[in-house]
């Protein structure tokens, strides 16, 4: 088995992380691939809406003028490989961009692309199959659709970087399969090695959100030191699986059995049956040691076979949203922040039913600044002033934009201490809906160079929950 370690960092946990990472990485990383994750259900349809405003548009707009292309020729020199899902609904024009940028700066950079993720074009076949949500079984719905996308695994990143790439932009893939696709060509880890990538695509779950597993909003905060310069992660991986967790020296930031452990737990659900595509993972054995300071070493992650489904995100158009921030001052500030706002959609509601029209589908009050955010447990009824926050939602965009206007007649006609609105929007309302579809319907697809290719991915799936031994 190869005793090479490859030190993978993470660069981005979101659409629009820190501009801190990456220069941090290359000055202290020592890194052998630098992986970014860009990409949430709900930043899949903002992209999509972008697309559709804008041709060249649709990928993650931060991740070449703000994360890459001020330190393109860094990273060239250093010879480090990017892989990131950059590309949201657009990947092939965010590498196209990225072609750009690197020829304008005399960077030669074999530029691959994964995607065949886009279901766009199959929506009127899925309808007419009768696909249903996978949690609630209810029909694709009969809305405009913004983006349909499946989650693909980690064997075609693989696939780009055996094919030379030195930088891989996907579509919609798993998070963690950003980190998992190097390991698997670094390793040569095959599908059925199910132990491995378990652990592979841990290494990539607690890669994935960045500064989290570094001391970002971990529950003891008060111990994690620096958050001006928190040191963004890196996973230091070896052929058997095992990895530890560490950060650039010198940097702020925690990695802590604590730190780690919160991550670990992060958005799995069930730790002893998570799902991607390539595996099924068993984390309820992982051992986690602190082997030195900001050093913990990761063992003990188990797999089973994977499923023979992938998941599949669409985001749909569900109305509009209005949201408003009124702020009140004065004794009573509560009070008089509820009864404004109940006053204004009063008001409004009626207005709209004069107009024939429906009345506001949902409405949602809060008052910042009384611990509403709380519950049951709030405590502080008495503050001098609060944000009054008011949101609406509706199928025309027309009964958002009357209350946009109408709300302003607050401050004259309402509330004493009312003042002028520190925040207000109007928004498209999208909502999701995920359904599972047999591997055999999605190809996969490699790019390289304009050369594309399909890899070669497993689509059979032999998972059954009786696997699972559930302690007693």
């Amino acid at each position: 088995m190869s005793k090479r370690v490859v030190r993978i960092g993470s660069a981005s946990a979101a659409l629009s992380d820190s501009a801190l990472a990456v220069p941090q990485m290359l000055k202290h990383g020592q890194l052998d691939y630098l992986v970014g994750d860009y990409l949430a259900e709900g930043s899949m349809g903002l992209l999509a809406m972008f697309a559709n405003a804008q041709a060249r548009a649709g990928f993650a707009p931060d991740f070449i003028p703000v994360h890459i292309a001020p330190h393109l020729q860094e990273i060239a020199r250093q010879g480090v490989k990017l892989v990131v899902n950059a590309g949201g609904v657009n990947p092939r024009g965010c590498a196209a961009a990225l072609r750009e940028v690197a020829a304008q700066q005399g960077v030669h950079l074999r530029i691959a692309v994964v995607d065949g993720d886009d279901l766009m074009p199959r929506i009127d076949a899925f309808r007419a199959a009768g696909v249903r949500d996978m949690f609630t079984g209810e029909a694709l719905p009969d809305a405009p659709i913004d983006s349909m996308n499946a989650y693909l695994g980690a064997f075609p990143i693989a696939d780009a970087l055996a094919a030379g790439a030195d930088v891989v932009i996907t579509g919609r893939v798993v998070d963690s399969a950003l980190t998992l696709g190097p390991l698997i060509h670094e390793f040569g880890w095959r599908a059925e090695d199910y132990d491995v990538l378990a652990a592979g695509t841990l290494a990539g779950h607690l890669l994935e959100c960045g500064a989290q597993v570094t001391g970002g909003t971990f529950t003891d905060w008060r111990s994690v030191p620096g958050w001006a310069d928190i040191g963004y992660p890196i996973a230091e991986c070896s052929a058997d699986g095992s990895f530890v967790v560490t950060k650039p020296e010198g940097t702020g930031g925690l990695v802590s059995r604590g730190t780690v452990a919160e991550q670990l737990v992060y958005e799995t659900s069930d730790p002893q049956c998570y799902f991607v595509p390539d595996v099924t993972c068993d984390f309820s054995g992982v051992h986690l040691e602190e082997v030195g300071p900001d050093r913990v070493r990761v063992t003990g992650a188990r797999g089973l076979p994977r499923t023979s489904t992938y998941k599949v995100c669409t985001i749909y158009r569900k109305g509009w949203r209005v949201a408003v921030v009124q702020p009140i001052t004065g004794l009573e500030a509560a009070a008089k922040g509820e009864r404004q706002a109940a006053a204004l959609i009063e008001r409004t509601g009626r207005m709209l039913r004069e107009q024939g029209m429906q009345d506001w589908s949902r409405t949602h009050v809060e008052l910042l600044g009384t611990e509403c955010t709380q519950g049951a447990r709030a405590r502080n009824r008495n503050t001098r002033e609060v944000l009054c926050r008011i949101v609406l939602e509706h199928e025309d965009k027309r009964a958002c934009d009357m209350f946009m206007r109408e709300q302003y007649s607050g401050i004259v006609s309402m509330s004493p201490g009312t003042s002028i609105n520190v925040g207000m929007v109007v928004t498209p309302l999208q909502a999701l809906t995920s359904f599972l579809l047999d591997k055999r319907e999605i190809t996969p697809v490699v790019t390289v160079d304009g050369v594309s290719r399909i890899p070669a991915v497993a689509t059979d799936g032999s998972f059954d929950k009786a696997q699972i031994v559930r302690p007693q």
